[in-house]
């Protein structure tokens, strides 16, 4: 199964890109999110382990950072009962803001699994689009007060839209 999710984030694709590719913040935009693990590697760099854990407990992934580029992030998840192919492509818009295209594939394993991801297939995606959403706020929050000029900024793109 497919998910694919677009957003428009009012920051610079560099300062995108570095807040997408360190695992540590990924509390701080993620609200189910209840702890990261580093296991191997320098987090947020290609070959690097860590392990996401849910605040229920039960969800846990084990990421591998498969490629990471100035605009593009490729992780594997991997869980008890799914694989999720997760690609992030940014790319900067005429205006300065940046487009995170975000693409996940789930892979289910074993026959319930399988039937369980055909059925859960609106609540993934939306899930998907929750936590997209989640990141460009948490994203956007955090160019704000590195950059005291972005408000400004931001009030002058506004006006070419």
């Amino acid at each position: 199964m497919r998910s694919v999710v677009q957003v428009v984030i009012d920051a610079s694709r560099k300062e995108v890109a570095t807040l997408l590719a360190d695992p540590t913040n990924s509390k701080r935009w993620m609200l189910d999110l209840d702890r990261y693990e580093p296991i191997s590697g320098k987090p947020g760099m290609p070959g690097s382990v860590y392990r996401l854990v849910g605040k229920d407990g039960a969800t846990q992934f084990t990421a591998t950072v498969i490629r990471r580029l100035p605009n593009e992030l490729h992780l594997n998840l991997v869980a008890s009962k799914v694989t999720v192919d997760v690609h992030g492509v940014l790319s900067t818009l005429p205006d300065g803001r940046t487009r995170l295209a975000s693409v996940e594939v789930f892979t289910f394993k074993g026959v319930w699994n399988k039937a369980y991801g055909v059925f859960a297939r609106p609540v993934i995606h939306k899930t998907h689009r929750k936590h997209i959403e989640a990141f460009k706020e948490f994203a956007e929050k955090q160019t704000k007060r590195s950059d005291p000029s972005a408000k400004e900024a931001s009030r002058h793109r506004a006006g070419r839209r």
